[in-house]
């Protein structure tokens, strides 16, 4: 499988010969979908790598402790509690 950058790259070389408008509609058509399929391929790939970068970036600092969630909102919803630091707490 070729890497993000090369697929980027391609799919930014499917733009331009569509844009140059020399070639065949029949062509274009298939330099769209074949542009299609990569710019899902990227963004499936940036998801993935997004997923990564918030659980690391929310990784609890003490051992035990659990990561804070707020850059993951579908997963208060669903379980349907809040986030440790957005639950309000009072005191009497």
């Amino acid at each position: 499988m070729k890497s993000f950058e090369e697929r980027l790259e391609e799919l930014e070389q499917v733009g331009e010969r569509i844009r140059e408008g020399k070639i065949s509609l029949d062509e274009a058509v298939k330099e769209f979908e074949r542009g299609i399929k990569l710019a899902k391929s990227l963004e499936k790939d940036l998801a993935r790598i997004e997923r990564r970068v918030e659980v690391l970036v929310n990784e609890p600092d003490e051992p035990g402790e659990k990561p804070v969630l707020e850059l993951f909102p579908e997963l208060s919803e669903a379980t349907g509690t809040q986030p440790e630091n957005d639950q309000q707490t009072t005191e009497e």
